[in-house]
């Protein structure tokens, strides 16, 4: 699908009148860990991934709220003991991304600002969504997401997904790891995931909806210890970064 051309930036509203809420796609089930539940739900110390994520973002000063989606299915979130938190909403996620942070998103007002974040990211630091959300007071900003810069040399490689070789290698100017948060407003996101599922769209993040609509989308240089848990090898290193961050 091709992205269109033209851009767009979203007037941001008055500091006053600005509500920040942390949306977290939790509905996944992480196949890749090989494990006997979905990742979010894997501990690292006493804590699950997902409460590590959860308790990061409801301790931010910024941020008014959260609202997770879960599976219709979920057999595990009711054991743990932040249930029933005062700042959380609990939605049911949908059979995509998209549809979970569409479900989310209800949740809120037009106005607000969705801080997506994935629910497998609980490294991230605090004061990089300070960065990202200190953004929303500049009058030209439309929405931005956490990122950081390609370092290593890339390799396009073939379809054979059991023996792949490589095809070439691209350059690596300009190219950056898309991370979360991403931040939006809630109404123009609404209506950018709405548009390119109705498209057929490929939607990998809720930027890649922003752009397909036209909107300019800033890349905030972050720590690449923002992490996401997607194999076991992975658990370790975030369990590292954990600990660093006390």
């Amino acid at each position: 699908m091709t992205i269109k051309k033209t851009t767009k930036r979203i007037k941001p509203l008055s500091k006053a009148n600005t509500s920040i809420v942390a949306v977290v796609p939790a509905a996944g089930i992480g196949s890749r860990m090989q494990a006997d539940r979905p990742k979010q739900y894997l501990t690292i110390g006493s804590q699950t991934i997902l409460e590590h994520t959860l308790l990061k973002l409801a301790a931010h000063p910024a941020i008014s709220r959260v609202v997770v989606a879960l599976s219709p299915i979920d057999q595990y979130f009711s054991q743990l003991s932040l249930q029933n938190a005062p700042w959380l909403t609990i939605v049911d996620g949908g059979e995509s991304r998209a549809e979970s942070v569409n479900n989310a998103l209800v949740e809120l007002a037009g106005n607000e600002w969705a801080l997506v974040h994935d629910a497998a990211r609980p490294c991230v630091n605090s004061s990089d969504i300070s960065r990202l959300i200190e953004r929303t007071e500049a009058d030209d900003f439309g929405g931005g997401i956490l990122a950081t810069p390609v370092r290593d040399t890339m390799k396009r490689a073939s379809a054979d997904a059991a023996n792949p070789v490589v095809l070439k290698t691209e350059k690596r100017d300009n190219l950056w790891h898309a991370l979360t948060p991403q931040l939006f407003r809630a109404d123009k996101l609404r209506e950018a995931l709405a548009s390119a599922l109705r498209a057929g769209a490929v939607v990998t993040d809720e930027a890649s909806a922003m752009e397909f609509a036209g909107y300019t989308v800033e890349l905030i240089d972050s720590d690449p210890a923002n992490i996401k848990i997607t194999r076991p090898a992975d658990l370790p290193l975030a369990q590292f970064y954990l600990q660093q961050s006390r």
